[in-house]
């Protein structure tokens, strides 16, 4: 027998549903009200069981807000589960589970505003002294919490040479650090969606007060370019930038670049060096609200907390600005208890609207938002999400302002910004708009962090927080366990005031930062077939769906090309029972947070040689997904992609690192690679939250690593028959040249191996190589999806839903490709992290400007290109040459969203 208040915590007087503190396994007795219930079934911690009889199809509630309907009728003790919430448990393994659901969700209806019932109130009352802290005053706007050189990239075309860069001023002294912004938009030769989010966020972080001095660095021909900038930042009346700044185009050799960016910044560093911080008002203070990683407790003792500390700020003459639009549908009634005036209430509702539509032309709900992690620790559904994640809004604070993604802050107060529920993509917003640090709160242990403003992280339990106490900041469990929520406010204000003069946050000192930026959408409107209506009630099969549209997997079975007698020679590895040019240790990321933690492990464990000579090298690929994107056709390319990646012909031991509240975490992937017909024992797994933090998960890749004993791979000698290639184009291709790559194909294949082209490619679009490859100049379709492993060697075609190169190039390597192939004119290419790229050129100008880059040159006839090219092929496999891209650093790695794949 135990006592509800042992076990139980009620959200609010008057809800019929109790949140589990602990597990309860099924027959536990609990006191309640001086009664005693039976749970008939397990509950997990987080989830829900009812404490007061319900009848069938009457509301389940949390904060007095229905989330959930009773398929039957409930009686106290009673297990609390969706179809959703049921699944996402039963995958887990949980013993003691109920057969059937014993509710559904709460239908997604468009809300109607009572103008009658708003209360447009007062903001929380100021306090008669206003406080300070010490920051970095700037000539116009707030002060600066920080103070850093950042580097910024225009578009994905330059995140390499920023990262690069930046690399090169570690340890310089800077004020607070030289930081890269590389992000993964702007990149395709077409103006993309969200342009002016783009340009909004980009203009917004040259001018956030945290940045001492900035160099805007685009590439020629970019569509998002500095001058876009530029332009964008006078249409919109911005303030000019007042701290030493530049903007560098680049246009030369890679080296040649960074020496010349270089020189611009160094006369910066002693600048931005010699600033002092002063007193300044905390009316100077922007704070970002985040969460990511939810559980149950969120919404009891985190979003509280960091509301009320926002509030505190508020007090002061400071600001908080909410985020995460579709974090807040079904929280609307909540949202809106208080608001500055009717106009507010409308944008904030039309914004919701807005996002609803968007999603919806791409086949998606916002119920698509809740991760797997926030399903498996409590929050069944969105409803329930946004109730908790609306606490971060007190219900005395009144909402002052709604403003776009990335639009300048109008004022003080409380404020709330359109964003996807993306943590990353939502926090870019927010220091776009001004923000100068972050809250985040975080149930199951997030770690992101942002390279150029604080984040304080609040855990929503005390276990957790202790589990993770190196990553976190603030322990919220602390309500939990009968500290005040008065002196916990007090409490975590006074860690504010120092974090912003200078005290570094856990995140700081853990040196693990990324950016993210609302990601591009590829649908502008309804589509008849796949768009959803607002109300969310239609739905239909993926595979109802257009092929090409979702993306679906072809026959993987070659066209008939044309093929030649030529053998060329190169030395290869024997792994197994294959012949490979390398044998790679990988370490992949299952989901967009735990990317820069999977690069950093990657070279430690490069530099210590955890796996001795059973591999050429180790390699770890972040990228943007995982969490905080739709599910349906965008996550069967993505799985797809990764699952391409962990069975690889040059991957010999591959550890998954999942962050731990991801939509596609660790488990997702074992019944993957089941599905595959893969062994998911062969296969290493790791996990940042369970395995207790950055340190610790460090340590078990480590040991995984290092527990075997695998011989060294054996040289042989072999010819580019071994081989799946990727042959591409940019820019300008004569006639010679597109002749010479099909004469490059031709061989490879007749001598057993793969050519694998993309349908978006300059070389399909050339009559003169489809003829040379093909026999033929007809229209060549493609043979496999993105990603998608190939069934037979021969010619192949890769379809692609866009332009972007570095997603081109992810594309190439999940269907096999060891090696790319490419001519370019007029710019040279990033190289892609774990497929070397080649880069030659028969273009006089591309030549004499970027010839420093260029791994060949092509001369003479078609003949003779095409002998430089399968030369040049073979000395890369035989790792007799390093491409020079890779050898700089300007690399990258990108996965697509495809047609239907958004922000959620």
């Amino acid at each position: 027998m135990v006592r509800f208040e042992q076990i139980g915590v009620l959200p609010e007087s008057g809800d019929n549903v109790a949140i589990a503190s602990r597990r309860l396994e099924a027959g536990t007795e609990v006191e309640l009200d001086g009664a005693t219930i039976t749970l008939p079934h397990t509950v997990l911690e987080g989830h829900r069981f009812v404490v007061a009889p319900v009848a069938t199809g009457d509301a389940l509630t949390s904060w007095n807000t229905a989330f959930a309907r009773a398929s039957r009728d409930l009686v106290p003790g009673d297990y609390v589960c969706t179809p959703t919430s049921l699944a996402a448990v039963t995958a887990r393994g949980v013993d003691g589970l109920p057969d059937v659901p014993s509710a559904t969700n709460e239908p997604l209806d468009p809300f109607e505003l009572d103008e009658s019932a708003l209360h447009f109130g007062a903001q929380v009352t100021s306090v008669e002294q206003p406080g300070t802290f010490l920051g970095y005053p700037r000539e116009q706007g707030p002060a600066g919490t920080r103070n850093h050189v950042v580097l910024l990239a225009t578009s994905s075309r330059s995140s390499g040479f920023v990262t690069e860069l930046a690399r090169r001023f570690d340890g310089a002294a800077a004020g607070d650090g030289v930081v890269p912004v590389a992000h993964t938009e702007g990149g395709e030769d077409e103006v993309p969606n969200n342009l002016h989010f783009l340009l909004a966020t980009l203009a917004g972080f040259t001018l956030n007060p945290n940045v001492g001095a900035v160099l805007v660095v685009d590439a020629e021909g970019d569509v998002v370019s500095g001058d876009a900038i530029k332009n964008f930042m006078a249409e919109h009346d911005y303030p000019s930038i007042t701290v030493p700044h530049a903007y560098f185009t680049r246009a030369g050799g890679f080296e040649h670049d960074l020496t010349a960016a270089g020189a611009l910044i160094e006369p910066w560093l002693p600048i931005v060096d010699a600033q002092p911080r002063e007193e300044v008002p905390l009316a100077d203070l922007k704070i970002a609200l985040q969460c990511g990683g939810s559980d149950a407790f969120s919404g009891i003792s985190a979003n509280p907390l960091a509301g009320q500390v926002s509030a505190e700020v508020i007090r002061h003459g400071g600001t908080a600005v909410l985020a995460e639009t579709d974090e807040l549908i079904g929280a609307e009634p909540y949202v809106l208890k208080n608001v500055r005036d009717l106009a507010t209430a409308k944008r904030f509702l039309a914004t919701i609207k807005s996002f609803k539509e968007r999603v919806g032309w791409h086949g998606h709900t916002a119920e698509g938002n809740p991760s797997g992690g926030n399903v498996y620790r409590g929050l069944y559904n969105i409803v329930l999400k946004s109730i908790g994640a609306a606490r971060k809004l007190p219900r005395e604070v009144r909402l002052d302002h709604v403003i776009d993604y990335g639009e300048p802050l109008p004022g003080d107060g409380y404020i709330f910004m359109d964003s996807p529920g993306n943590d990353l993509e939502s926090v870019a917003g927010q220091i776009g708009s001004g923000c100068n640090l972050i809250f985040f709160t975080t149930g199951n242990g997030s770690i992101t962090n942002f390279p150029f403003v604080p984040t304080l992280k609040f855990v929503t339990t005390s276990a957790r927080y202790e589990r993770l106490h190196a990553e976190m900041d603030v322990d919220a469990g602390k309500y939990l366990t009968g500290t005040s929520m008065a002196d916990l406010t007090a409490e975590t204000f006074d860690l504010v005031v120092r974090v912003a003069s200078g005290e570094k946050s856990a995140g700081e000192r853990a040196g693990h930062s990324q950016v993210s930026i609302w990601r591009n959408w590829k649908q502008t409107g309804p589509r008849e077939g796949i768009s959803i209506t607002t109300d969310g009630r239609m739905s239909r099969k993926l595979t109802d769906l257009p092929g090409e549209d979702r993306d679906a997997p072809l026959d993987g079975l070659p066209h008939r090309g044309l093929t030649s007698d030529g053998r060329t020679l190169t030395e290869l590895l024997k792994v197994d029972d294959r012949l490979v040019p390398e044998a790679v240790g990988l370490i992949l990321p299952t989901s967009l947070c735990s990317g820069q933690i999977a690069l950093r492990i990657a070279a430690q464990a490069e530099l210590e040689k955890w796996a001795g000579d059973a591999v050429t090298r180790m390699v770890a690929l972040p990228h943007t997904e995982g969490c905080g994107s739709s599910g349906g056709a965008s996550e069967e390319t993505f799985a797809r992609i990764m699952l391409g990646y962990l069975l690889h012909p040059n991957t010999r031991m591959a550890l998954l690192l999942e962050h731990g509240c991801e939509k596609t975490h660790n488990d997702y992937f074992r019944s993957r690679l089941v599905e595959a017909g893969a062994d998911p024992s062969r296969f290493g797994w790791a996990s940042i939250q369970a395995d207790g933090g950055l340190d610790a998960v460090g340590g078990r890749v480590k040991d995984w690593f290092s527990g075997f004993r695998i011989p060294a791979p054996v040289e042989l000698d072999g010819d580019l028959g071994a081989l799946t290639v990727g042959l591409e184009a940019r820019g300008p291709l004569s006639d010679e040249t597109a002749e010479a790559l099909a004469l490059v194909g031709r061989e490879i294949v007749g001598s057993g191996g793969s050519v694998v082209l993309s349908s978006r490619g300059a070389l399909l679009a050339h009559g003169g190589f489809r003829t040379a490859a093909f026999g033929s100049a007809d229209p060549v379709g493609p043979t496999v999806a993105h990603g998608q492993r190939l069934a037979e060697p021969g010619w192949h075609v890769m379809r692609m839903p866009g332009t972007d190169w570095m997603e081109t190039a992810t594309g190439f390597g999940a269907t096999g490709v060891q090696q790319i192939l490419a001519h370019v004119a007029g710019g040279t290419l990033s190289a892609q992290r774990f497929v070397p790229v080649v880069e030659f050129s028969n273009d006089p100008e591309t030549v004499a400007t970027y010839g420093d880059d260029l791994d060949a040159v092509a001369t003479g006839d078609a003949a003779e290109q095409a002998r430089t090219g399968l030369d040049t092929i073979a000395a890369v496999a035989s790792r007799r040459l390093v491409p020079k891209a890779v050898a700089s650093g300007n690399v990258g790695f990108q996965i697509t969203r495809g047609l239907l794949g958004t922000s959620m």
